[in-house]
């Protein structure tokens, strides 16, 4: 008999899309977040559509893909409270904290996560690690203060540099800039999101520790496991 082939990343992203669905509170607004694990959870969301009022987005993407297949999208201004928020991550570590903003809408992410009262972090198994900073540490900033900034991060033995798109600095969906930093192993995620939040000219940095996750549901080769955090 031939050996069954491992599941390719874009199936392991759309069976956490779909396990997620358990967590979606029927009769309640559900917060989504953003990127390809996220597209994966939208779909399988579809499925369920008549069941909730409607979703509160982090981006303009997860918007226009949650209005395609038929899922209003309300303002996060409108809304009160949202039972859940559903979201990936670029790391996570085994307490739950995260590194997010790969996709740009870490700013949005945030805000959603906060207005939420559990937040389910969709990845595969890749994105589990030891200690956050492998992957660049996203910061969204005003543009005037990018060079302080860099030098800031640069004292923490960080190196910083300004994301690009077709040859000029990305701009968010709020209209600002980020910096990716590389050279940093975040040991203290709490106390490092709330210091590098202080800085003059920083709008929203990638550190997710204030809004960590409550469970993670890692897709791996054997399925989907579920990481619970206190």
């Amino acid at each position: 008999m031939p050996t069954p082939s491992a599941p390719t990343q874009d199936e392991l992203k759309a069976l956490v899309g779909q396990a997620a669905l358990q967590y979606v509170v029927p009769g309640q607004i559900v917060g989504v977040g953003t990127g390809s694990t996220v597209n994966k959870f939208i779909d399988a969301l579809a499925t369920m559509k008549d069941q909730i009022p409607g979703a509160v987005s982090s981006s303009e993407a997860s918007t226009a893909r949650l209005k395609a297949l038929g899922i209003p999208v309300l303002d996060s201004s409108e809304v009160e409270e949202i039972s859940v928020y559903i979201d990936g991550a670029d790391e996570i570590d085994p307490r739950g904290c995260m590194i997010k903003g790969g996709g740009a809408a870490l700013t949005r992410e945030k805000i959603v996560a906060a207005q939420s009262r559990r937040f389910v972090c969709i990845a595969d198994e890749s994105k589990l690690v030891d200690a956050l900073g492998a992957f660049p540490l996203p910061v969204e900033i005003i543009p005037m203060s990018a060079q302080r900034i860099v030098r800031q991060f640069a004292a923490l033995g960080g190196q910083a540099s300004l994301r690009m798109k077709d040859g000029s600095p990305l701009v968010t969906d709020n209209g600002q800039h980020i910096l990716d930093v590389t050279g940093l192993r975040i040991g203290d995620p709490l106390a490092f999101e709330s210091a590098v939040n202080q800085w003059p000219g920083v709008v929203t940095v990638g550190v997710f520790a204030h809004q960590k996750a409550a469970v993670c549901l890692l897709g791996t080769a054997n399925g989907v496991r579920t990481l619970s955090f206190d």
